[in-house]
């Protein structure tokens, strides 16, 4: 696995507030972004705003915060392949599979593990979002 982080995830209670908070403190928010999400460029890296239960949901594990921590990290990988590759890594390291590759509604392709001390990453593969070949992400204007 290549020591990077494409993106940061933060589960949030109350999205609308958490958006105004960044952007009072000058994050620009991607056109990429939607009603349930906020992305924001953070360098190399994208961070995102997405709700606390949604993105419980998305992982699935339950929100109440005894398995779910409000926070995933992300890399992107250049395709599907690259993505079961990192996520079958990850395991013969040490981690949980938490819940397989699989294509998504938005037309990715993504799995998440758990770290030894359970923290989550996810590990995806976006088609709208192609990687420099530093692995780096630039999102849209």
């Amino acid at each position: 696995m290549d020591r990077r982080i494409s993106l940061i995830t933060l589960g949030v209670r109350d999205l609308a507030r958490a958006r105004r908070f960044y952007e009072a403190l000058g994050w620009q928010p991607s056109r990429s972004g939607s009603e349930g999400v906020a992305f924001y460029q953070a360098g190399g890296m994208v961070l995102a705003l997405f709700g606390w239960d949604a993105l419980a949901a998305d992982v699935g594990l339950p929100a109440d915060g005894s398995g779910f921590r409000g926070i995933s990290l992300a890399q992107n990988q250049p395709d599907k392949d690259s993505v079961d590759r990192v996520l079958a890594e990850a395991v013969a390291a040490g981690a949980t599979l938490v819940k397989a590759a699989h294509d998504v509604f938005w037309g990715g392709y993504t799995g998440y593990f758990a770290d030894p001390d359970g923290h989550l990453w996810e590990i995806a593969w976006n088609p709208f979002w192609p990687l420099a070949g530093d692995g780096s992400i630039r999102l849209p204007d």
